[in-house]
């Protein structure tokens, strides 16, 4: 029994000893990675005074940056979480030819440059436009770039939420009188929801920061198409890296703020459903 008794304890700390390391190398890890670089970039802001970080995140042109880069970011989420949801439902529940093809085709935007993805939009959709669209360095070019690189986060946020659904409660909703969109304001909504927000949240987020795509598209015209991720680029090259990093912290704190409020949206939701 002694025996026994003391290769367990053993095995105990042998597990709790694995789990400490094991900790203390994904603490490690995200510190070098995530962590001390956005520290870096506060610090780096905030190093000639706070009176000039807020002097250069309300310089005119900063503001007109920012201003153009939310206001397009909300607009192409809610974009997304109306077409992704879409995307998402037919990919779900609809059979037809090249559905494989069109579903692999979602996570091109993951796959593919975002240089390049900018290179391509301009080559369809600019001056030389071979369907006669030309919408090159317009604040709907800078629409269309954005809502290209975030689409996929809506509809695979939302596919597998809808790949675990029964139809029971569907047709149980049909049978009893309930229209298509009854049907689907009541029961599909409420059940993807979570995932709706994430998806949108994450759309947001990764708009706030695009550069590759938006910087081909847009034509970075200061006060009309030129995004912030641009404008840090164009602080930069001209060696003001104290008001790049000011613009760049605005930035980080909208997404930091955008993903945390989603999170403490979740807990609630699933502390209610408890």
């Amino acid at each position: 029994m002694a025996a026994s008794t003391l290769a367990r304890g053993r095995a105990g700390q042998e597990v709790r000893g694995g789990a400490a390391l094991l900790r203390g190398t994904v603490t490690l890890y995200l510190s070098l990675i995530v962590v001390l670089p956005l520290t870096a970039v506060v610090w780096r802001s905030s190093r000639d005074g706070w009176g000039a970080f807020w002097e250069a995140a309300t310089q005119p042109q900063a503001l007109a940056a920012l201003r153009l880069t939310f206001a397009v970011a909300l607009a192409v989420a809610a974009g997304n979480v109306v077409m992704g949801t879409v995307i998402a439902w037919v990919l779900v529940r609809d059979q037809f030819p090249g559905k494989r093809v069109v579903n692999a085709l979602i996570d091109l935007p993951f796959a593919l440059p975002t240089i390049v993805a900018g290179i391509t939009l301009l080559a369809l959709y600019g001056s030389s436009s071979p369907v006669g669209v030309d919408i090159g360095y317009t604040r709907a070019g800078v629409v269309l770039a954005l809502a290209f690189v975030t689409l996929p986060f809506v509809v695979r946020s939302v596919q597998p939420v809808l790949l675990t659904m029964e139809p029971d409660m569907e047709e149980a909703a049909r049978c009893l009188g309930a229209g298509p969109l009854t049907s689907f304001r009541r029961i599909v909504l409420p059940t993807i929801a979570p995932a709706l927000l994430a998806g949108a949240a994450l759309a947001f987020a990764r708009a706030v920061g695009e550069f590759g795509s938006v910087v081909i598209l847009s034509g970075n015209i200061p006060y009309r198409t030129e995004v912030a991720s641009v404008h840090v680029f164009s602080l930069v090259e001209n060696d003001d890296v104290g008001s790049a990093a000011a613009v760049s912290v605005v930035l980080l704190a909208t997404s930091v703020l955008v993903l945390a409020g989603l999170n403490l949206l979740q807990r609630r939701r699933t502390r209610h459903a408890d």
